[in-house]
């Protein structure tokens, strides 16, 4: 249950008049990136609303009418008009809520970055703190409210000048033991996209999988772990 006090208002204009609703500013931030791509079940929608209503003046608590809803949103369905508010209109956060917000956007998308994008002229990732440094740098702000991927490219095109730095996706050769194969290669399909699997004589996988440039050290890191350090790769 959403708490009215921790609630925030979502207003659209339509024909002269605001139409507001109440909802809890993170969980309408995770909406909002799912109403970018695609669509969002109504119990999403409802599961953020402090009251399911719609206000033309939520401060004195005035409700909009069925007749000014049928009007401005050819519907009275109040879920159908908060994905309509949500995804057209506007959020006002507290200076709180969006301080707190924006520094956890901020760290979503340098972890987005630092998964996808490596040195290209190197062929390995960038360590945090060089591109922490060029974001401050190239005056890179997050907006708590828009979409991780579409800010981290973004932040990309901030970058270039000041890096070499690309999203790419590498291609990845990988042999298990046999000894090893049991608990690896549920590893091995989760942490890429197969591209080639062959199981030898001996037991033993050959995989190749392809993943995001800049997880290399995360993915070797996990298959060294699962395999006890006797896993091969090579980067193709």
């Amino acid at each position: 249950m959403v708490s009215l006090d921790n609630a925030v208002v979502a207003r659209l204009s339509r024909f002269g008049t605001d139409y507001q609703i109440l909802c809890d500013p993170e969980g309408s931030e995770a909406v909002l990136e799912k109403l970018r791509v695609g669509d969002v079940p109504d119990i999403e929608i409802s599961a953020i609303m402090a009251i399911d209503d719609v206000f033309t003046h939520h401060a004195d608590g005035t409700r909009a009418s069925d007749e000014e809803l049928e009007k401005a949103f050819n519907t009275t369905d109040v879920v159908t008009v908060a994905r309509r508010i949500l995804k057209e209109g506007e959020i006002q956060l507290t200076s709180e809520q969006r301080k707190k917000m924006t520094e956890q956007k901020y760290n979503r998308v340098l972890g987005y970055i630092m998964k996808h994008a490596w040195n290209p002229q190197t062929r390995t990732p960038h360590p945090r703190e060089r591109i922490e440094r060029a974001l401050v740098e190239a005056k890179f702000r997050v907006d708590p409210m828009r979409h991780i991927e579409e800010q981290a490219q973004e932040a990309l095109q901030k970058l270039r000048p000041l890096l070499p730095i690309a999203f790419e996706k590498v291609r990845v050769a990988i042999r298990v033991p046999a000894e090893h194969t049991g608990t690896a290669y549920g590893v091995v399909r989760s942490v890429g996209d197969m591209q080639k699997e062959e199981w030898q004589n001996d037991g033993s996988l050959i995989a190749v999988i392809e993943i995001p440039a800049g997880s290399q050290t995360e993915v070797y890191d996990r298959l060294n772990q699962v395999t006890h350090g006797s896993v091969e790769t090579k980067l193709l």
